[in-house]
């Protein structure tokens, strides 16, 4: 018996490796495998078994209340005083639970006019809410939103995590009763080769989560002067817009010849004075010439 029970670990270690190489090489298209490719024992067979239900099962048979779903959105709104509505809007986010991530503020001068951007962070389930809330503010300018159903991918990382654990833990039961320094090289390096792949997915599905459950809204606080120009919806809006484009073009085009009149100018002089020094030089060769043509006649 006890010249079987060396045999008998050294091939559950092999048993094991193979499964890590068999995991490895799915874990690219999607769920990891458990086992070899041989023969599967009964617990590897039914964690098999739990992992593909969990994988096939997908986002299509998920109810609506368990689906993960991110949501992003982009709001402008023109506000009297920015800076100040910047601030009423940090406020909001927080009690609703959530968080600033970013900010920037554009106080206004005399070349510029202030405005305000913040990158909100919120609960899923309060956005509604909070986007009411952003309306009351000031002149809504637009508004996007945008659902990503991310479901599939929540569920196939839950299901490597949860296989790369049952392994991790079998490996620690094997580490533990290793008897030989061989046996215990191999399992550590396979035990570290797996923890950091466990690592790795439980960083992602954290992130993901984040993403689920708080919904990342950036709102854009601008004043009237920087406000987008209303689109005309009839034939006397459309009329105003076009003659007020006109009168723009025509305030451009006063502009750029102002800007031109003087360089046209100081071109039209230099062009006269080129001429001038042509013409004086074209007339002093004219008597020379006149005088070598007479002297050999006499």
């Amino acid at each position: 018996m006890r010249r079987l029970a060396p045999a008998a670990a050294a091939a559950a270690i092999t048993a094991l490796l193979l499964a890590g190489c068999s995991m490895g090489g799915a874990s690219d298209s999607g769920v990891p495998a458990v086992g070899p490719s041989g023969p599967v024992a009964p617990e590897q067979e039914k964690l098999q078994g739990e992992v593909a239900e969990d994988a096939a099962g997908g986002a299509a048979d998920a109810p609506f209340a368990d689906r993960s779903v991110i949501t992003t959105g982009w709001m402008s709104i023109t506000v009297d005083d920015p800076v100040a509505t910047a601030e009423e809007t940090a406020d909001l986010a927080e009690r609703a639970g959530g968080r600033v991530d970013n900010r920037t503020e554009t106080p206004g001068t005399d070349s510029q006019p202030a405005s305000a951007s913040l990158t909100v962070r919120i609960p899923a389930d309060r956005l509604d809410a909070f986007v009411d809330e952003l309306r009351g503010l000031g002149t809504v300018n637009s508004v996007s939103m945008n659902a990503s159903d991310v479901t599939q991918e929540r569920q196939d990382l839950d299901a490597r995590i949860d296989a790369l654990t049952a392994s991790t833990d079998r490996l620690r039961d094997l580490l533990a009763a290793a008897t030989s320094i061989t046996d215990l090289i191999a399992i550590e390096s396979e035990l570290t080769t797996r923890q950091a792949e466990l690592d790795s997915l439980t960083q992602q599905r954290d992130w993901l989560v984040d993403q689920v459950d708080f919904s990342t809204i950036t709102v854009e606080l601008v004043t009237a002067a920087v406000a987008p120009d209303p689109v005309p919806d009839d034939f006397w809006s459309g009329l105003v817009a076009g003659w007020n484009a006109l009168l723009g073009f025509a305030a451009w085009l006063g502009v750029a010849v102002g800007v031109l009149l003087p360089w046209l100018a100081a071109a039209l002089v230099a062009g006269a004075i080129i001429v001038a020094i042509v013409v004086l030089a074209a007339r002093g060769r004219r008597p020379a010439d006149a005088g070598r043509d007479v002297a050999p006649r006499a």
